[in-house]
């Protein structure tokens, strides 16, 4: 009778071990979906500018904002690093606001709005941004199911033996949070 007890319980540990392993591996590789979709829009942002460039000589400051953002962001961090995740998303946020602005501003140059090739780069850009929000989306879940599963009792002590960690969810800067006054658009 001990003996099925013990078993039982080393049992129930083992599938608990195997469930966070996996789930580690889910968040990893919801944290890699990101990581493509941040880096298509990083090598998109090149092309975008250098059209951008041609026509809008006013702007010069703004894209030099987003050339040296671009180059700030980080490629090579800890996937199991809290701080440098948060760090990560962070300046991901920051790239999409600038490239935002950028976007505004081309609205103002009826030339760079009408051609071609800005159109082209502005749908592919929206494009890769609809691919990074559903990685997103993705990431957040894996990362629930993985937080759940390393703070639920016995999983917190299991963690340890699998060095899991409480990961942070992606989470809007504060700029896109702001409620938007139509008053100020129009």
């Amino acid at each position: 009778m001990i003996t099925i007890i013990v078993v039982s319980i080393l049992l129930i540990l083992y599938v608990w071990y195997m469930t966070i392993i996996k789930r580690k591996n889910q968040y990893m590789e919801a944290l890699s979906g990101v990581d493509v979709q941040l880096t298509k829009r990083h090598d998109l942002i090149p092309n975008v500018l250098k059209i951008a460039k041609k026509f809008m000589e006013h702007e010069k400051s703004l894209i030099t904002e987003v050339t040296a953002l671009r180059s700030k962001t980080p490629h090579n961090y800890q996937h199991n690093d809290t701080k440098e995740v948060s760090e990560y998303f962070k300046m991901s946020n920051e790239m999409a606001s600038k490239m935002a602005d950028l976007f505004i501003q081309v609205e103002n140059y009826p030339d760079l709005k009408s051609n071609e090739s800005m159109l082209q780069a502005q749908l592919t850009y929206n494009e890769v941004e609809g691919h990074i929000s559903a990685a997103r989306r993705f990431y957040n879940a894996s990362t629930t199911e993985l937080n759940n599963s390393i703070q639920i009792f016995p999983g917190n002590i299991i963690a340890k033996l699998t060095n899991a960690k409480v990961m942070p969810f992606y989470q809007a800067d504060k700029a896109h949070k702001k409620v938007i006054d139509a008053n100020t658009i129009l």
